[in-house]
C-alpha cells in the first residue's frame, strides 16, 4: 500500500505562553499544500521491519524517524502480524517548517489501520499520532484547522487558498525548533487570527504575524532576505512557516508566473 503525505503550511503562529511541562502553548493555522513525500508499506513475511528512505537525506537514525515510531506504536496497540518492508521517499524539506516528518508519521498510522484492518476511529488514529508529535494528529484529516495547545487542538476554521498559487523557499538552512523556542519570547496575542483570515488575503500582511520570524531571521538574516524578495516580486502575502527555514508566498495566479528565479543552491516549490 502507498500514500503520499503532504506538507502543511503556518498562517500565523502565536507563541502565547510557556507550560510547565517544558512546551510552549500556540495558536497558529494550519494549512495543507500539494507538497507530499511518497510511503510506501508492505508486508515481507519475516519478522522484522526494514525500512529504506531515498530522496532528500534523513540525517537521523531510524528508530527516531516518526515513520518508524508510528510503526512501532501501532504495532504495540494492535498487535498484528509481524513482519513489514517500509520505503520513505522523501520530497518535503527537513527543518523547514513544512511538517514533512509529522506527516510521514501520521500518514503510516493511517495506512497500517488500512493494511492490518484494525478498523481504529478518526479520534483513536489522532489519539496515536499525538503521541508521536504535537502536530502529527493534524495531517489525519488533512483540513485547515486553528490549532491550540501545543498545537495539537483542533478547530475547524474556513479559509480557502485555492484560487492562489503558493510558491515555497527554502535556504540550505536548518533551524532547529528547540533552538527557535527558545529565541522565541511569548506574549499574548494581539489580534484573533480566527478573525484575521477571514479578512481578504491583501489585508494579512499587516495583521498576520509569526512570532518565530524575529528572532529567527536575526540569526539567519537569509529568510528576511527572502521574505523581502518575495513581496518585490508581488507576493500578496509571504511569512515564515513554523519554526523552520521554509518561507512562502502567496500570490495571485497571474502573479506567480511571473516570480522568477531565486538562488541556484535554495529549493522552490509552487503548489
Amino acid at each position: 500500500m502507498i500514500c503520499f503525505p503532504n506538507a502543511k503550511i503556518n498562517l500565523g503562529l502565536n507563541i502565547v505562553e510557556k507550560r510547565p511541562d517544558g512546551f510552549h502553548n500556540i495558536e497558529t493555522i494550519f494549512y495543507p499544500i500539494d507538497l507530499c513525500d511518497a510511503l510506501e508499506i508492505i508486508p515481507s513475511g519475516e519478522e522484522s521491519f526494514d525500512f529504506h528512505t531515498t530522496g532528500i537525506q534523513v540525517v537521523c537514525d531510524p528508530e527516531s524517524n516518526l515513520v518508524m515510531k508510528a510503526v512501532r506504536l501501532v504495532s504495540g496497540a494492535c498487535n498484528p502480524s509481524p513482519g513489514l518492508r517500509i520505503h520513505l521517499h522523501k520530497v518535503i524539506p527537513t527543518g523547514a517548517g513544512l511538517g514533512g516528518g509529522s506527516s510521514d508519521g501520521a500518514h503510516a498510522i493511517k495506512l497500517l489501520n488500512d493494511l492490518w484492518s484494525t478498523e481504529l476511529t478518526v479520534l483513536q488514529i489522532q489519539d496515536l499520532a499525538r503521541q508521536i508529535g504535537s502536530d502529527c494528529a493534524f495531517f489525519i484529516e488533512n483540513r485547515p484547522v486553528f490549532a491550540s495547545g501545543r498545537g495539537d487542538r483542533f478547530e475547524p476554521v474556513h479559509v480557502n487558498l485555492s484560487g492562489y498559487q503558493i510558491v515555497i523557499i527554502v535556504p540550505p538552512v536548518h533551524v532547529s525548533t528547540t533552538d527557535a523556542y527558545a529565541m522565541a519570547t511569548p506574549r499574548k496575542p494581539e489580534n484573533s487570527l480566527k478573525e484575521i483570515i477571514q479578512l481578504p488575503v491583501e489585508e494579512w500582511k499587516e495583521l498576520l504575524t509569526n512570532d518565530f520570524e524575529k528572532p529567527v531571521m536575526q540569526k539567519y538574516p537569509v529568510i528576511r532576505k527572502i521574505k523581502e524578495e518575495l513581496y518585490n516580486r508581488g507576493a500578496l502575502y509571504a511569512a515564515m512557516s513554523g519554526s523552520g527555514a521554509g518561507v512562502y508566498g502567496i500570490f495571485s495566479r497571474q502573479q506567480a508566473a511571473g516570480s522568477g528565479q531565486f538562488e541556484e543552491d535554495y529549493k522552490v516549490f509552487q503548489c
